[in-house]
């Protein structure tokens, strides 16, 4: 008979970090319009929930902008690809500044900032909101999406570092 192995000493919280910093996920922009002006961080917690009616879902944890953009009724979800890295930097950066003049970003008509060089962005109206301990989690329903195709492939979070994946290569089973 084997027995199991004893579970670690550490807290639970410490693992949990662990085991997602193991687990790649896609980088996105997520903007909204702030009560003085634009604002937007880097998320890598967005998920597909639903195709109909097209739903999506992350989380955002303290800080100005992710308050405003918990508090929006519309966003723009922005998908990232590789060549999109030091756009991903700046907005994962919480004293960088964004949206300069520099930037290729516009304000869309409904209000939202767009970020043009995004090869998606998904214009979404909030749908829910749920508190979960010092974060909130919201689901999203999109309402518009913006194709800007490129050939660099995505952008992806593994082990607190951005990396690229290898096109062409899939796995074979």
């Amino acid at each position: 008979m084997t027995h199991p192995k004893p579970l670690p000493s550490e807290p639970v919280g410490e693992l949990f970090k662990a085991a997602f910093r193991a687990h790649p996920a896609g980088v996105s922009i997520v903007t909204a319009a702030g009560p003085e002006g634009a604002v937007g961080l880097t998320a890598s917690s967005v998920a597909s929930v639903a195709v109909d009616p097209a739903t999506l879902a992350f989380s955002v944890t303290g800080g100005r902008s992710a308050s405003h953009i918990a508090a929006a009724q519309t966003i723009v979800v922005h998908l990232v690809g590789a060549d999109q890295l030091e756009l991903a930097r700046t907005f994962a950066d919480p004293s960088a500044p964004r949206f300069t003049a520099s930037m290729d970003w516009e304000v869309l008509p409904t209000g939202e900032p767009l970020l043009r060089e995004a090869q998606w962005a998904l214009r979404c109206e909030i749908i829910h909101r749920a508190p979960l301990g010092g974060s909130v989690l919201l689901a999203a329903k999109v309402l518009d999406i913006r194709a800007n195709p490129s050939d660099a492939g995505p952008l992806v979070y593994h082990n607190r570092e951005f990396h690229t994946l290898l096109e062409g290569v899939p796995l074979l089973g």
